[in-house]
């Protein structure tokens, strides 16, 4: 048996691990990183479609020039027939859809900073784990990992078989990078919750010359969701003529319908207008794969010496494209972190837990995002019962209210983040989709308050964290039931305007002077106003700041964010399908 030792030994080349070591290797060049991959590249994978996040780090990877040259399809957006009614409405990642053609392959400035890949799995994962081996990592495919020695919660080696060659590897740091697999998660005895009854299967399939929905500049589209009485299809573009069609169905309708998974997705295919006439020239590759695809957590994401990252943690419903972004992000703190455990001059349990607490948060608030989703599709006429249980003691009809309070736990503002979001969608668009689903008006808590007033009633003082250029700088936060306030930004800014009653007047003036003379750039005083209202509601929302109307004194006003910039009703797609 070979002995090796290495800094870090990281399990699974996928995204993930390649994300860990790229970084890794970017901030310490010296470090030993090796990656045990159990396959072959290149291989085909579900999970194609990005969001904007994972394009900023692609680019500090130093892999971005190198994805885009591969041409994909950049997505531009995405288009759903999901809700109250059977009409087809768009996302826009790029406001009001003003996505300018461009010659490729681009650099990523601009509007590409504002768009996403659609991905070959079987080439994008080639790209990024080539790129690790060419960025220093020791990479080994084919390779599988037959077992885990630990003395307690710390691992002391790996068994590692390669081709007739068996390795016993040793790390200071080890990272599960396996997928659901989970090799190092499942050897450590950490278990996994499912914090929800949304139990899905997917089918899917790989197809030559389908026709792109829509296409839109240089290389532009958008990837098409469309519900069904049963489920709903996915159809994303992956390349010029490749295109990856898959159907999601909750496994208990699967078991009870006695169909095979080729007899279900083809009835699927062929009963909806739109994937018909995108295929009809269309010939598949004869790839019909199937897995279980059904959100989970693990109890923890790190330990005294490894970290899980990518779905080894978690994964959350697809519905919302979120799990390349949550694998990418969840890679690159688990690689900050290990760069300030060696630099030993942070606290390495505050490192650890920082970690662990965040991204399970962060996976969390997707799961409970996309429950939210599900529960208030009313084209799903098959599945009453499955949305029923889903939405479990809350119910089908909630208010508004209830839906906030549903997929808010954790609360809505990040220890480490300046802007507040849900799921990955700004405040303002997560509020506005909620409505659009509950067919209710967008509110605001703040509209109508005279009076608001900073709330530290049982707060403890902690930290959180500026993660950039290879650092953890840590500031002041307070956390409160697992809720916290960072003292940076905009939040210190009311933090420290609100440590005495004002009232709604003398915020708005504050603001338009802190706007004016604030040293902000003209692009920061026009985005200004929606942050600070945001922020405001933000702190509303999570108990930071308490409210009250007294007589007399005028009201925050009530306003409407315009969100036709960013969702809107279809304007393409519908005309050439006129039954849709």
């Amino acid at each position: 048996m070979i002995e090796s030792e290495y800094d870090v030994a990281i399990i699974g080349g996928g995204p993930a691990g390649s994300t860990v070591c790229a970084l890794l290797k970017k901030y310490w060049p010296q470090a030993k990183v090796v990656i045990f991959e159990r396959e072959s590249f290149p291989r085909d994978h579900v999970g194609e479609s990005q969001l904007p996040h994972v394009s900023a780090i692609l680019d500090e990877m130093g892999v971005w020039d190198k994805v885009e040259r591969a041409g994909f399809p950049i997505k531009v957006g995405a288009t759903y027939r999901w809700g109250k009614s059977d009409r087809l409405w768009d996302f826009e990642f790029i406001q009001d859809g003003a996505f300018v053609s461009e010659a490729r392959p681009g650099k990523y400035a601009g509007q590409r900073t504002q768009t996403a890949f659609q991905v070959d799995r079987a080439l994008y994962d080639k790209i990024l784990l080539d790129h690790a081996r060419g960025q220093g990592g020791d990479v080994f495919e084919a390779a599988k990992v037959t077992s885990v020695e630990h003395a307690g919660d710390r691992i002391v080696s790996l068994t590692v078989q390669h081709k007739d060659v068996t390795q016993r590897v040793k790390a200071r740091h080890y990272v599960d990078c396996s997928g659901h697999t989970g090799v190092m998660r499942k050897a450590m005895g950490v278990e996994t919750e499912c914090p929800t009854t949304l139990q899905n299967i997917a089918i899917w399939d790989y197809w030559q010359n389908a026709e792109w929905a829509v296409s839109i500049g240089v290389g532009g589209t958008r990837v098409q969701v469309l519900s069904l009485g049963y489920g709903w299809i996915w159809f994303i573009p992956l390349g010029p003529t490749r295109t990856s069609i898959g159907l999601i169905v909750p496994a208990q309708y699967y078991k009870e319908t006695g169909l095979r998974p080729e007899e279900m997705y083809e009835r699927a295919l062929a009963s909806d207008p739109i994937i018909q006439g995108l295929t009809k020239n269309a010939v598949s590759e004869n790839k019909l794969s199937t897995t279980k695809d059904w959100s989970f957590l693990a109890e923890r994401l790190s330990g005294e010496n490894w970290f899980l990252a990518g779905e080894s943690s978690g994964f959350a419903d697809p519905i919302l494209a979120a799990g390349m972004t949550l694998a990418h992000r969840g890679a690159r703190e688990v690689a900050y972190t290990i760069l300030e455990l060696e630099r030993g001059e942070l606290d390495p349990s505050w490192l650890k837990s920082r970690y662990s607490d965040g991204h399970r948060r962060s996976i969390m608030q997707h799961i409970r995002f996309a429950d939210f989703w599900y529960t208030q599709n009313g084209l799903f006429s098959e599945l009453k019962n499955f949305t029923r249980q889903i939405a479990g003691e809350v119910g089908l009809n909630m208010t508004s209210d209830e839906a906030w309070r549903w997929f808010g736990t954790g609360g809505f503002i990040d220890h480490d983040r300046v802007a507040a979001d849900v799921a990955g969608f700004a405040l303002h668009a997560a509020k506005n989709i909620a409505s659009s689903f509950l067919g209710e008006e967008v509110e605001y808590r703040i509209s109508g308050r005279t009076h608001f007033k900073l709330n530290l009633e049982e707060a403890s003082r902690s930290w959180g964290a500026d993660v950039a250029n290879g650092r953890i700088r840590r500031h002041r936060c307070y956390t409160r039931e697992g809720q916290s306030l960072p003292m940076v930004g905009i939040w210190a800014w009311f933090a420290r305007m609100l440590g005495q009653e004002r009232t709604a007047q003398e915020i708005m003036d504050a603001a338009n002077i802190h706007r004016e003379f604030g040293g902000m750039s003209r692009e920061e005083q026009i985005r200004f106003p929606r942050e600070m209202v945001e922020a405001l509601e933000t702190l509303v929302l999570d108990g930071w700041v308490v409210t009250r109307t007294v007589e007399d004194f005028e009201p925050w006003p009530k306003f409407v964010v315009d969100c036709e910039g960013f969702m809107h009703l279809n304007r393409d797609i519908a005309l050439r399908f006129s039954n849709c």
